[in-house]
């Protein structure tokens, strides 16, 4: 009875000893997966943006990826991408969901009030593109009296923001929504659409795949392309902006702009 005892006894003290030290592992392998997830920088973008962002194959390419993965370099930072709809990346940014937003975003007052931008880091012009029988051959023809033309925007961009102020609030005409710019592009080949409103660069890509289109020679806005941070991240902003500094300062940044741009 007694060494029965001293077995059950023993048993217990081996199986606590058990127990904890398979917590202290767990709470290791935790403590580790926790410290690496701090040296991740995670970029939000909605990879339908020539050449900003795109797929090559399964990887997301572009000025923003490259531009991006410089200043996680700079930072001693790892970083990873992750696609999703061009509405949901300052949402996502406010719950803290991801670190930074990088898609070609415009900065303007309505976004400035959800989130912090970096320094500009490019230049953005608002297009129009129309089909080359169009009889839209201006941009004021958009605001003409009487115009009731409808518009072709990606959801969320900015085109969306400026027609709905400048054509659909002031009854001129009609906005379509689409969740990519290729699909509102494709609106217009088919006649849904009587023009797209989306930003310069995509829109000579989109242009070039597609005879039969052109964009016209007025641009309908000029814009400042920056990063989106969090309202209470001001720390990984002061970084950001400090990196951005050495990456123009050293020639970095433009040779990445080259690459996708000036090269072409």
């Amino acid at each position: 009875m007694k060494k029965n005892l001293l077995k059950i006894i023993a048993l217990t003290v081996a199986s606590i000893m058990a127990v904890s030290v398979m917590s202290s592992c767990g709470s290791k392998k935790d403590a580790d997966t926790e410290a690496e997830g701090t040296n991740t920088l995670t970029m939000a973008t909605n990879a339908e943006f020539p050449p900003y962002e795109y797929y090559d194959g399964k990887d997301i390419v572009g000025i923003d990826a490259e531009v991006a993965a410089a200043i996680a370099d700079k930072l001693g930072m790892e970083l990873k991408i992750v696609d999703t709809a061009f509405d949901s990346i300052i949402p996502a940014i406010q719950a803290k969901k991801y670190d930074i937003g990088m898609a070609g975003m415009t900065v303007n007052d309505e976004r400035l009030e959800q989130v912090n931008f970096s320094q500009p880091y490019a230049k953005g012009v608002q297009v129009v593109i129309v089909k080359e029988d169009s009889d839209i051959t201006d941009v004021d023809d958009l605001f003409a009296e009487g115009s009731k033309h409808n518009v072709g925007v990606q959801t969320g961009t900015t085109g969306d923001i400026y027609t709905t102020e400048d054509i659909e609030s002031a009854d001129l005409g009609t906005v379509s929504r689409f969740n990519k710019g290729a699909d509102a592009v494709e609106a217009l080949k088919i006649d849904k659409v009587d023009c797209v409103v989306i930003d310069n660069e995509p829109a000579k890509a989109f242009v070039e795949k597609n005879p039969g289109l052109k964009i016209l020679d007025t641009a309908y806005a000029d814009e400042d392309y920056a990063i989106a941070v969090a309202k209470d991240n001001t720390e990984l902003l002061d970084k950001i902006n400090s990196a951005l500094d050495e990456l123009k300062a050293d020639g970095t940044f433009q040779k990445i702009v080259d690459k996708y741009i000036t090269a072409k």
